[in-house]
């Protein structure tokens, strides 16, 4: 009878979960509307919403990641992440992309985006360190993809400030790849239980990124 090593259990889990990640992303990817077919107040309220939840909550999602991780591969890898993202000024970044296309975000894109973000606070909130970096391996990986998307659209606002796009279509390929591996780490020393949803974030987020994406065709309405 023979065993199977942990190191080999620990990649064959790791690469299920990515394979079922990049599946989740290409699905969001589809979803997407053509920006040609779009208005400009359509265009508008996507850039809005997205600055709107990227712009006060990745870093706090990421310091959630380092909070609840236990391997110090893990947490070498989300700090230079983390540090990154504070040394370059990213919601600066952010915000200033935003500005450009006319679409800082607004009251209303902030109660469009509140209900699904705040479930996803809530889930960060918990620190469950595989769960968290499951849902943020996801996220950078989204984004990376996401960027020529977002640039198209800010651009069709008129916009020549790209700064954004074109670093976050760039550093988050290494990102996703770091942190896969340093999910690879946590899993080998904290193994989740079988009962753990490790996609209960990944799910979170696909709602809150359609929400960003589609919430004027959806007309939400926020209690």
């Amino acid at each position: 009878m023979t065993s199977t090593s942990p190191g080999l259990t620990t990649l064959v889990h790791t690469t299920t979960v990515q394979e079922r990640i990049d599946s989740a992303i290409n699905d969001l990817l589809r979803s997407l509307p053509d920006p040609e077919r779009l208005s400009a107040e359509q265009r508008r309220g996507i850039i809005a919403r997205y600055t709107a939840v990227l712009e006060g909550n990745f870093i706090y999602w990421m310091t959630g990641a380092y909070l609840s991780a236990k391997s110090e591969d893990a947490r070498s890898i989300i700090m230079e992440n983390l540090h990154e993202e504070v040394r370059d000024s990213h919601p600066d970044m952010m915000r200033r992309f935003a500005l450009a296309a006319h679409a800082a975000p607004t009251d209303a894109d902030a109660a469009a985006v509140y209900r699904d973000l705040t479930r996803v606070r809530l889930f960060i909130g918990r620190l469950s360190g595989v769960q968290i970096l499951v849902t943020m391996g996801f996220f950078e990986g989204f984004i990376q993809q996401f960027m020529s998307y977002l640039a198209g659209l800010a651009e069709l606002q008129g916009s020549t400030e790209m700064e954004y796009t074109d670093v976050h279509g760039v550093c988050d390929i290494t990102h996703t790849q770091e942190l896969f591996r340093a999910l690879g780490a946590e899993m080998a020393l904290d193994p989740p239980e079988p009962e753990i949803d490790l996609y209960e974030g990944v799910n979170l987020l696909q709602v809150l990124i359609r929400t960003i994406v589609h919430s004027d065709s959806l007309d939400l309405k926020i209690a």
